[in-house]
Order: structure tokens, then C-alpha cells, then sequence
């Protein structure tokens, strides 16, 4: 499912059930327009505290947890973008029959109603807010749950033509207990469910600001793909909090597992300075779904700065094979390249696949994928990607002018926040 068809899909569903409920003649007016998209930011926050969850079954169905988050952050930026039309329009007729399913004093209806707009927009507010440091913005956004009770009080105080029995009741009545349940097992029972196990740092290799982290399970591993990650919380004060990296190891027998991680912000610029051997870690693992296209008959791998990391899994994954028909392209800044271009080569060439330095510009990987087509149907290429998002808009135009279609561009989504 991608980001656009769950936004879309939420949004029809909510006013089919909807306009059962009113008069046609209301159909269109401003109070009907203002009911459906209210309810509809309703379902939004619901979906986004499921989508939160990190359930098996939901990262499945958008095929990776990084396009969950993705989905998860549109949801809000929606759902506040139609409560703002929702606060501002009355969303009641005198032809509509309303009552409301929860009576509440004139007053707290009022207070409500207010609230409820407000913790949604704190709530959006804060999760766009890249300023906030990450221990800090973390906590705060751990209020999502919470403020969602207070937007589903509203919905259930204020007269409207929606009853509990009805289409649309049910449909919103069902979505909220989903969101409830949700938040409250990503905030109570998600640390203690969710873990993958503990583990201890046995080596610590620094870098030019990067930081390159091995750890060995305590007492057992856990199974993960090539091109996984993990969320990782050091057992130390300032570093708990949880953080998505991607793993830059394949699965092994002695269950260690290695990160590649570059001090960005705050916390990794943290985690990159205090790291050392005989730390314990709590890691929540495995997410993820990028995986070699199996239908390609000629790969381009990109991988830019610690984006490296989904390939290096890759190349080191004992049970893959057809390494002949790829090619790594290794995007970096000489000054902060880690790990070294030629350590990946040697990895490479072990394997069998072809390596590709681009340290300034991009006329190595333009050159790459022109190569590529000439040996390849344009058809066939497929292209694997994990980087940052300008980088990534210049691989699509690169595509284009290749004649490379866009479905053949798999991409990992370098950021969560």
C-alpha cells in the first residue's frame, strides 16, 4: 500500500458512511464538508497510532516499516490540515437531527472541542519539528496517545447525526478502539514485547565523525534479512532512547551484528563520542523490506555515506547469489568517507560484484547507469537506492534520461523524522 492510497482510501470510506447518515439536499454544504473531513482527521490520527505500533501485519502491508513512518507523518500533516476547516465551519443543520452520543455540560463540550484541535496540532507540530532534540522530541511526541483520547472525546460529546449503531459509528468506533489499543501497547507493552534481546558492544571502531559499532548477543540472537535494521537503545543515561539503524552485517551462526552510524544529531553525535566496548544495548529488531529485485537482469547498487550499509549486509549475505550483475556505486565525501572506498571494493570484488567510486559529482554514477543500458534492456535495470532525498531526485532524473522506469527504483527512506 503506498502513502497516497491510504490517505485516499481513509478519506472515501469516512464520507460514503458519512452521507448515509444526512438528508441529500445537505450533501453539498459547508457543514457537511466540515463534518467529513473532522471525522476523516479522526481516522487519520487512529490510523497513525496504528500505524506507530510497529505490528508485523501493518509493516507488511505498506512493505517496510521506513513507508509506514512515511504514511504515518502524511496522516498527521491531514488530519490537522482538515481539523483546521473542521474547527473553523460549523459542522452541524438543523435538518440533520443531531444529538450528541456522550452528553457533556455546555462547557466541557466547549473545552473539549478546543483541546481537542490544539493537541492535534502540538502533536503534528511537534513531530515536524527537526529542532527539538531527539531524547526530548521523543518523549513529547509519547503524548500522541493520550491527546487521541481527548479528540475521541470530542467526537463522541459534540451533536452530530452519527449514532454508534449507524454506518459511520461503526466504522469510527472500530478505527478508534483499533488506535487505542494501539497506542497503548506501543507505550506500555511495545518495550517488553517488541525486544529483540540485549546485547554487548565487543568492538568500537571510530572514524572521521562516524562510528563503527560491533555487538554480541547475551544470551541469544535474533534472525534478520540482508538490507534490515534495527532499533537500537544503549543501556547507558542519554542514550536509551530507541534509534533506527540500518545493519551493516550479515545473519551469523555467533549472532554479532554491526552498525555503520555517523554523528548527524544530537544523538548520534552522542552515541558516536561515548560508545565502548562492554556497553550493553537493548535492540527491537528486525524491520524492513529492502531486498534485491529478484526480476533484474542488471542491479546498480547506490548506497551514499551511511547509506552504504543496507549493501554491505547485502554483500556480505552468505545464502545470495548473481553478485556478476551488479554494480555498487559508492557515493561519499573524501573528507568524512566511512567506512573507506576501498575497504567496500575489497568486499566487492570478493563477491564477484562491480565497484564504482564516486567522491565528487555525479559523472561516475551518470556514467554507470548509461553503461548499464547499453548492456541491458532499460527495462531490466533495476536500481537500488539508499541515501539522502536530494541525491535520490537526481538518481530519478538520471533514470529518465536513461529510459530506466521509475518502478524499477527501489529505495530505503534514509530519514524517520
Amino acid at each position: 500500500m503506498k502513502t497516497w492510497q491510504c490517505i485516499l482510501g481513509l478519506l472515501l470510506i469516512t464520507t460514503l458512511t458519512l452521507l448515509l447518515e444526512i438528508p441529500s439536499s445537505t450533501w453539498l454544504t459547508s457543514a457537511s464538508l466540515s463534518l467529513i473531513l473532522g471525522t476523516t482527521a479522526l481516522v487519520y490520527m487512529a490510523a497513525s497510532c496504528l500505524l506507530a505500533s510497529r505490528w508485523r501485519i501493518v509493516e507488511s502491508a505498506f512493505g517496510g516499516l521506513d513507508r509506514v513512518y512515511e504514511t504515518h507523518k502524511w496522516l498527521g500533516i491531514w488530519a490537522l490540515v482538515f481539523a483546521s476547516y473542521h474547527f473553523v465551519f460549523k459542522a452541524n443543520l438543523d435538518e440533520w437531527n443531531s444529538v450528541a452520543i456522550v452528553e457533556l455540560p455546555k462547557y466541557w463540550t466547549r473545552l473539549v472541542r478546543q483541546l481537542s484541535f490544539i493537541a492535534l496540532g502540538v502533536i503534528v507540530l511537534l513531530a515536524l519539528n527537526r529542532n527539538i532534540p531527539y531524547s526530548q522530541w521523543r518523549w513529547w511526541h509519547k503524548l500522541s496517545g493520550p491527546l487521541f483520547l481527548i479528540v475521541i472525546l470530542h467526537w463522541l460529546s459534540f451533536k452530530s447525526p452519527i449514532t454508534l449503531s449507524s454506518p459511520s459509528g461503526i466504522w469510527l468506533g472500530a478505527f478508534c478502539a483499533v488506535g487505542v489499543v494501539a497506542a497503548l501497547y506501543k507505550l506500555v507493552l511495545y518495550p517488553f514485547v517488541a525486544r529483540a534481546g540485549e546485547y554487548r558492544v565487543v568492538a568500537v571502531t571510530r572514524d572521521k565523525g562516524a562510528l563503527h559499532l560491533t555487538l554480541e548477543p547475551r544470551h541469544k540472537k535474533f534472525d534478520f534479512k540482508a538490507g534490515q535494521f534495527a532499533f537500537l537503545a544503549m543501556q547507558q543515561k542519554g542514550l536509551r532512547e530507541p534509534h533506527p539503524f540500518t545493519i551493516a552485517s550479515a545473519n551469523t551462526t555467533n549472532g554479532q551484528i554491526e552498525f555503520v552510524i555517523r554523528g548527524l544529531g544530537d544523538y548520534t553525535k552522542k552515541l558516536c563520542e561515548c560508545a565502548q566496548i562492554g556497553m550493553h544495548a537493548d535492540l527491537y529488531a528486525p524491520y524492513g523490506r529492502f531486498k534485491r529485485p529478484a526480476q533484474a537482469e542488471r542491479e546498480v547498487w547506490i548506497g551514499a555515506g551511511v547509506g552504504i550499509s543496507p549493501f554491505i549486509s547485502w554483500l556480505q549475505d552468505p545464502d545470495a547469489k548473481d553478485f556478476d550483475k551488479a554494480t555498487l556505486v559508492y557515493c561519499f565525501n573524501p573528507s568524512r568517507a566511512f567506512p573507506p572506498a576501498e575497504t567496500l571494493q575489497s568486499m566487492a570484488q570478493q563477491r564477484g560484484v562491480a565497484f564504482v567510486s564516486n567522491s565528487g559529482g555525479l559523472e561516475a554514477l551518470a556514467e554507470t547507469l548509461r553503461q548499464a543500458v547499453s548492456k541491458t534492456d532499460p527495462k531490466k535495470v533495476h536500481v537500488s537506492f539508499c541515501g539522502p532525498k536530494g541525491l535520490l531526485s537526481k538518481v530519478a532524473e538520471m533514470m529518465a534520461t536513461n529510459q530506466i522506469p521509475a518502478a524499477n527504483l527501489h529505495t530505503e527512506l534514509f530519514e524517520f523524522r
